[in-house]
């Protein structure tokens, strides 16, 4: 499949997990990819071979989205050896880990996704696309109940889409669109294994009410249709497992 040849695509978070997925499936169906990491070198290394071993070109990018001159930076390499961006997937995302401030949580889901897209803006090309990765506790925060550990990072993944919704008409102006992938517990991510450690069965327990749980390639593969598919409208939500609430 080369329905994304040539495009550039910029992945933030891409050196595991769901971000290395979605990474290399872009690569297969034809795009260039900007692996963007914080501190996964060797693993982010890795995805790069990965995509020039299927003839795609990678620019491996470190920098923390948290960080305005990181994304400077980053922006800058971009244009330095693309000249432009089509895709920009806004996949990196925390706020479960230790030792963190308080107000962790809402600067990188909220604030630092707010700050990289203006910082990418400039490069997206007319009919460019942008995708949020968001979760269903985040997307439906308000609406349905969250387990407490998950709390802050709900609030702040909420807070974040619902910031860049508001730029929707912006980007339109520039001939971009903005849609949305969120997903259910993804089995095998870092997330569920957070939460597990907070709160024993969460994971088996979610299994068994929603039927199964999506794969880490499944989610990825969401999200480079999202990216793919140009004719979503702009604010569309694609839900990658089950949407019922959770029983808490």
């Amino acid at each position: 499949m080369t329905d994304l040849l040539n495009q550039v695509v910029l992945v933030t978070g891409a050196s595991r997990g769901i971000g290395a997925s979605v990474a290399q499936q872009l690569a297969r169906r034809g795009a260039d990819v900007v692996v963007n990491y914080r501190s996964k070198g060797p693993r982010a290394e890795q995805v790069a071979q990965e995509i020039t071993g299927v003839g795609r070109r990678a620019l491996l990018v470190q920098a923390d989205i948290t960080d305005d001159a990181d994304l400077s930076f980053m922006a800058n390499e971009v244009q330095r050896e693309f000249g432009r961006l089509d895709v920009l997937v806004m996949n990196a995302s925390g706020g479960l880990e230790k030792e963190k401030a308080e107000d962790y949580a809402m600067h990188l889901n909220l604030h630092a996704q707010v700050s990289l897209l203006t910082a990418c803006l400039p490069l997206l090309s007319r009919g460019g696309r942008v995708v949020f990765v968001t979760s269903h506790w985040a997307h439906f925060y308000g609406s349905q109940p969250v387990f407490p550990a998950y709390e802050a990072v709900a609030a702040s993944k909420y807070a974040g889409e619902q910031a860049l919704r508001a730029r929707i008409q912006e980007l339109q102006e520039r001939g971009v669109s903005l849609v949305v992938v969120s997903g259910d517990l993804i089995e095998g991510t870092i997330t569920p294994k957070l939460l597990e450690r907070k709160q024993a069965g969460v994971i088996e327990g979610r299994r068994q009410q929603a039927g199964a749980l999506p794969t880490i390639e499944e989610f990825a593969t969401a999200i480079v249709d999202a990216a793919a598919e140009r004719a979503r409208p702009s604010g569309h939500t694609t839900y990658v497992g089950s949407t019922d609430e959770i029983n808490i």
